[in-house]
């Protein structure tokens, strides 16, 4: 009897016929015809949960633009647990690092930044290297600090390779990118003098270090810069820039011990990209990046720094002159002579208000990096079409001229 509710209730039965054959059989046969559909009932149920484990727990690799993510970013971090990774998170040795810098010669020091003193180095295996150095004793949290950031790869980011803890010294070894920082470029230094970058190669290095710092902001758990600045975008051989330094807040600490040991110069130049919110309650986010990103964006379009004023007759310096921006004001005084007219109208004017978006004070009211990758891409590709012939590589210039008269 129960055989038969069974079949009725799986649909095996119908009108006393089972798949349209009378319905006759001994008990054992019936016997045998239940423990049949009970198996493939226990079959069917193990099936069913061998998928659901597997859909929860197999690994997914991201592949980014122009670079990969590994899952173990997805995971965030967990105090004791060992993140694995497509690259293993590479633990130099202090001995290596001190054979690669030729024992930290003053030869090979290239820097000075908030981590300590950067040095190049040349490893065994011919891999050029930048060495951060710092005075700091052995701690578990610096090394998963490391794990959690190495494994984040992409196009328009610099790599950090991996670290060393020895005799009360700390080290990150991140990729050596061979052509200096964009403010190197942009104000000039001893091994770098002032370049004149056209307006389209200013708009390509915008728009990787936006990639780059939208690539960080699409991590699960994001990932927040919180020290983006003009000197933390590198470019390499082919001027394709490069985000440094994400995270590295993480590694120094507060927030208000991180300019300790800075020049008040420095600390000033510095703090000009912290967002309002920053500055007032140290309250970092995706939005606090995009402000950081403004100012980025306002010095690499002034070649000036963002504590200068743009004119004379001003006493704001050039993020307070955009942040107050009128329709009559002079654009021209804000926008890097050495470019020249070699640019359009147009696109200066749509990207001098996107800046105005990005430095807005309410974080509320400032756009996700998505949205300005989205816009630097139509900035970038109209004015390729509109000041290059197609097929000639010659300047077809549409002189923005027009943007240096007092008013619009």
């Amino acid at each position: 009897m129960k055989l038969r509710i069974f079949l009725r209730n799986t649909g095996l039965m119908y009108d006393n016929t089972i798949w349209g054959f009378p319905y006759q059989m001994s008990g054992t046969l019936a016997a045998i015809l239940g423990g049949a559909a009970g198996a493939l009932v226990l079959v069917g149920i193990i099936v069913l949960f061998i998928w659901f484990y597997l859909s929860r727990h197999r690994s997914v690799s991201r592949t980014s633009e122009t670079g990969s993510s590994d899952p173990s970013i997805q995971v965030g971090r967990h105090v004791g647990v060992e993140l694995s990774s497509v690259r293993e998170t590479r633990r130099f040795q202090m001995d290596e690092l001190s054979l690669a810098t030729k024992n930290f010669s003053d030869n090979n020091l290239i820097g000075q930044g908030k981590f300590g003193e950067v040095y190049k180095g040349l490893l065994h295996d011919g891999m050029l290297v930048a060495i951060k150095k710092r005075l700091g004793a052995p701690t578990q949290e610096f090394i998963e600090e490391v794990h959690y950031l190495s494994p984040i790869q992409h196009r328009n980011l610099v790599t950090l390779l991996g670290y060393c803890q020895e005799n009360n010294l700390q080290f990150l070894i991140y990729d050596y990118i061979p052509n200096g920082s964009v403010s190197a470029h942009l104000y000039g230094t001893a091994q770098h003098p002032r370049e004149k970058l056209e307006f389209k190669h200013r708009l390509s290095i915008a728009l990787g270090a936006a990639k780059g710092l939208a690539y960080l902001h699409s991590l699960s758990p994001r990932l927040v810069h919180k020290d983006f600045k003009t000197a933390n975008v590198l470019v390499d051989e082919n001027f394709i820039a490069k985000v440094a330094d994400a995270g590295l807040r993480n590694f120094l600490g507060r927030f208000n011990n991180n300019n300790a040991g800075s020049s008040s110069q420095a600390a000033a130049a510095d703090e000009i990209f912290l967002a309002p919110e920053v500055k007032e309650f140290g309250r970092f986010s995706e939005k606090s990046d995009v402000y950081s990103y403004g100012v980025f964006l306002l010095e690499l379009v002034s070649g000036r720094e963002a504590t200068d004023v743009p004119s004379s007759e001003s006493s704001q310096n050039l993020v307070e002159w955009v942040q107050n921006f009128q329709e009559n004001s002079n654009v021209g005084s804000m926008i890097d002579g050495r470019m020249g007219n070699r640019f359009t109208a147009e696109g200066m004017e749509e990207l001098i208000e996107l800046i105005i978006q990005l430095v807005q004070v309410s974080s509320d009211r400032r756009p996700l990096m998505n949205y300005v990758v989205m816009q630097l891409d139509k900035i970038l590709e109209k004015e390729m079409s509109l000041t290059t012939v197609m097929g000639e590589g010659t300047p077809n210039v549409i002189l923005g001229s027009q943007l240096f008269k007092a008013s619009k």
